[in-house]
């Protein structure tokens, strides 16, 4: 019985790590470029009373044996990296990665972030910059006599300006990929970091080389689903329920044994 207050114990702890990445996707379901998170669960060590395959006797072998479980933990979060639904905006700076790939950011520190969301703007020197004033990379800066700007789908970027009805090329947006792109650090503010489990970005020309499409005056939602996640929100509250009556009944045994032994 004490034993089953511990695996439940960890049936509760499991499952409020469950809520708490529920709650998360749900409070990003309006996040831009947003990927949602899903815990993964494994079982712990296992008692082994009586070995599977072990004799019973000279002649006979036990068909399973006799192995008690200790509960389950979380071993990690995986983000989900399939792609949100694109929309349609007015805004010229206003750009989504249809496939593959991320918009490079540069860093404070100068290291690469990289993100999904491409809800970008112009800072007071024309650069184009995140929400939080990251300049996108390669760094692209455009005139104060600006006019028109378009961005290709390869990631071109053109503009005209005012008395000049020629098109003048002033960059190009580059992507990257990763062969993994699961094993990206989150570190807030829509930006993922590399990490050893990624790999090292491969960049290029939006597509190109597997890299996807990049669309002007749109962006991409949150890839999460409000219907699923509530689904999920149920099975773990019921999950929950279960494992707190597991110990309040293991504590009513153990109260009967000592009233009555």
């Amino acid at each position: 019985m004490l034993a089953a207050l511990w695996v439940s114990k960890t049936g509760l702890s499991a499952q409020d790590t469950m809520l708490t990445t529920i709650s998360n996707n749900l409070a990003n379901v309006s996040t831009t470029g947003f990927k949602r998170d899903r815990p993964e669960f494994e079982d712990l060590l296992y008692q082994v009373k009586r070995q599977p395959g072990g004799q019973s006797t000279q002649d006979t072998q036990l068909p399973s044996g006799l192995q008690l479980g200790t509960g389950v933990r979380v071993v990690g979060t995986q983000k989900i990296f399939t792609e949100g639904t694109l929309q349609t905006t007015e805004q010229p700076l206003d750009m989504a990665v249809n496939g593959r790939g991320f918009f490079q950011i540069l860093m404070p520190d100068g290291n690469l972030g990289y993100t999904r969301d491409g809800s970008f703007h112009l800072d007071a020197d024309g650069q184009i910059v995140t929400s939080n004033g990251f300049p996108l990379e390669p760094g692209i800066v455009l005139p104060d006599d600006v006019q028109n700007l378009t961005i290709g789908e390869d990631g071109t970027v053109s503009i005209s300006v005012f008395g000049d009805p020629g098109v003048q090329q002033i960059g190009n947006i580059q992507t990257a990929d990763f062969i993994n792109p699961a094993g990206l650090q989150s570190i807030g503010n829509n930006l993922f970091l590399e990490t050893a489990a990624s790999g090292a970005p491969q960049t290029g020309n939006p597509g190109e080389n597997g890299l996807g499409t990049v669309l002007q005056n749109t962006l991409e939602n949150s890839n999460v689903s409000v219907v699923e996640e509530l689904v999920n929100m149920i099975t773990t509250q019921r999950a929950y329920e279960m494992n707190s009556k597991v110990i309040s009944t293991a504590d009513q045994m153990l109260q009967y044994i000592s009233q009555n032994l």
